[in-house]
């Protein structure tokens, strides 16, 4: 069921869900979280349809906030509400307001969503395309446990890393570090079986690839080696090499699709490492309402231990200066003593 409502407030929209949920059946409010999605007009339907998906695993009221301060004087002068209230099949198992405020209004969206929210329920905030640089410092994030922003929406996706270091406040996180998952968790696994001392290591992917940095310098933190930052033509993360001192361990993905795992004295096998698609990454992310103390510890490690190899270095000269200086490889010396090194 869909209500339209035109130059309204926040108490109708409530009195909306109320009748749009009796209309269907369903007086009961069944939602576990108010999830907050802060986007444009172009990548609403897009946003919207991920969090619809997401919300089969996880039933949340969604808050689709759309801005529209307006061009002209008068525009940006006046106010004005508009809503959707979608309810039932079309809102996935949960509940739907797009938002969409006009003139002054954009600028004090926490005002219209704050009544609007679940009560004694979690919020999360979700910026799909340019979020803020300090996102738990922004009106709406501050009204959320968790806030997700995505890197690879950036215009310099890995200049951005140094941006959420910097702004970095506890609930934050980003889809660039969602998207290293399975990766860490194939990466860990192979080492639980193979104990030995690693030297160096070597991380490959595509150029201005934030989440090959973030999982670059999750290596270099967590093992305590240089790692080599290689640059490739994608898609994403396409391998990674662990040197030891009984051989390689190498996890390569070349399709975006299978990975091969090689570790010394097993056979190689084929692991699942498909790139995942937006909904599956909201979802992970929806999983867990804790600060993220690992994204915490990657990040502000930070782009200061990146450093430039050649292949890297040669890769990076056709872009952007900035995204330059930022991107290639991370470098951390090796632990004293020469002890087998793990993630932690």
């Amino acid at each position: 069921m869909k209500i339209d409502l035109t130059d309204t407030t926040s108490a109708r929209i409530n009195g909306g869900l109320i009748d749009a949920r009796r209309a269907i059946g369903t007086p009961a409010v069944g939602m576990v979280l108010t999830l907050v999605i802060v986007t444009d007009e172009g990548s609403a339907y897009d946003s919207l349809k991920a969090a619809h998906e997401a919300s089969r695993e996880h039933p949340s009221r969604i808050l689709v906030v759309i801005k529209r301060p307006g061009r002209s004087p008068r525009e940006r002068a006046g106010a004005r509400l508009d809503a959707e209230v979608v309810v039932g099949a079309e809102a996935g198992t949960g509940e739907t307001v797009v938002l969409r405020m006009h003139g002054e209004l954009a600028n004090h969206a926490e005002s219209v969503v704050l009544p609007l929210l679940l009560p004694d329920a979690p919020v999360v905030c979700w910026w799909p395309d340019q979020a803020p640089d300090k996102a738990g410092a922004d009106p709406l994030g501050r009204l959320a446990q968790r806030r997700i922003t995505d890197a690879s929406s950036a215009e310099d996706p890995v200049g951005s890393i140094a941006v959420r270091a910097a702004s970095y406040t506890p609930g934050d996180t980003d889809l660039a570090w969602t998207r290293v998952t399975p990766w860490r968790s194939m990466l860990a696994a192979a080492l639980d079986q193979k104990h030995s001392t690693i030297t160096a290591a070597s991380v490959e992917g595509e150029a201005y690839n934030a989440s090959t940095e973030l999982l670059a310098l999750w290596l270099a933190d967590r093992l305590g080696v240089e790692v080599e930052r290689k640059v490739s033509d994608g898609p994403g993360i396409t391998a990674v090499r662990l040197v030891t001192t009984d051989g390689d361990i190498c996890l390569d993905r070349s399709d975006g699709l299978l990975g091969e795992l090689s570790v010394p004295g097993q056979p190689d096998r084929h692991v699942a490492l498909k790139r995942r698609e937006t909904a599956e990454l909201i979802a992970e992310e929806l999983r867990r309402l804790d600060p993220d103390d690992i994204y915490r510890t990657t990040v502000q490690f930070g782009v200061k231990h990146l450093i430039s190899t050649s292949k890297a270095g040669k890769g990076m000269e056709e872009g952007p200066t900035a995204a330059a200086r930022a991107t290639p490889s991370t470098a951390k010396k090796a632990a004293p003593g020469g002890k087998a090194a793990t993630p932690k």
